[in-house]
């Protein structure tokens, strides 16, 4: 079967397809119509750019039919001022209610981070959530004494001590994004999947906070490893505590202007 298969009666022959392809793996020869070069089999990264930018509907790829594919839907497009507003008004919360998060809003969160781009759309990112708060208690436990053998943050420590937990924030849930340790883009891969999930979270009406301590004590204490049941060819690059916010946020707090060299 062919990479790419093209409904001709559709097909305005318009080149967008082999124009849009990252790759070049789309030929059109003057009034021909499209198809793939000798090695897009091997080639093709899957991106699906060339089935979404078809204003017909024409094309499909052997691994990803048109028909599978969701249209873009206007009536759902958000304003410039709407996204603004979105962004800026997100927060790291870190007091959160003690209501559990159903799985199935956790579930379609998670799932949102499927578009979330990857390099070369490898995708490498796999999710690991502690569901259960009294599991997040204990792995906050076991973060404190990482941090204690560490002599790090005495401060977090000390709160631990008298009954605070400044380190998992009593969140019910923890959301971890890991990756194979030889891939080189993972670290980034992960990051912008996990500011998806923030995104995501937010839309539902969550709260979330990103969890450095818990990347860093991972990587290096092994009791935390196996109580999340990492392989050793696995690191997290990126997690965040998860819940419902205990307080709600009424304005936008002031922010550095960025700063920008134009050349």
């Amino acid at each position: 079967m062919s990479l790419i298969e093209v409904e001709q009666e559709k097909c305005q022959r318009d080149g967008i397809c082999a124009t849009i392809c990252p790759l070049e793996l789309i030929r059109q020869e003057g009034e021909g119509f499209p198809e793939p070069t000798a090695d897009a089999d091997q080639l093709c990264i899957s991106c699906g750019h060339c089935v979404a930018a078809c204003p017909t509907g024409a094309l499909s790829l052997s691994r990803m039919p048109v028909r599978d594919c969701l249209p873009v839907r206007d009536d759902l497009r958000v304003s410039v001022e709407a996204v603004e507003q979105f962004l800026k008004a997100r927060r790291s919360v870190r007091v959160f209610k003690e209501e559990p998060v159903a799985r199935e809003v956790l579930e379609r969160v998670i799932d949102s981070t499927r578009w979330a781009p990857s390099a070369i759309n490898i995708q490498p990112v796999r999710w690991l959530v502690v569901e259960k708060p009294a599991d997040v208690r204990y792995l906050a436990g076991l973060i404190a004494e990482w941090m204690r053998k560490e002599t790090f943050a005495p401060r977090y420590i000390a709160a631990w001590d008298r009954g605070k937990d400044l380190v998992l924030r009593g969140a019910p849930h923890l959301v971890a994004a890991c990756a194979p340790i030889g891939n080189f883009w993972a670290p980034v891969d992960c990051a912008i999947a996990v500011t998806y999930l923030e995104l995501a979270a937010q839309a539902h009406g969550l709260g979330t906070c990103w969890s450095g301590l818990l990347t860093r004590a991972a990587a290096s204490y092994a009791p935390i490893a196996e109580f999340l049941g990492l392989k050793k060819d696995q690191r997290i690059n990126g997690a965040v505590m998860i819940g419902y916010p205990k307080y709600c946020y009424q304005r936008i707090p002031m922010r550095n202007r960025a700063i920008v060299t134009w050349r």
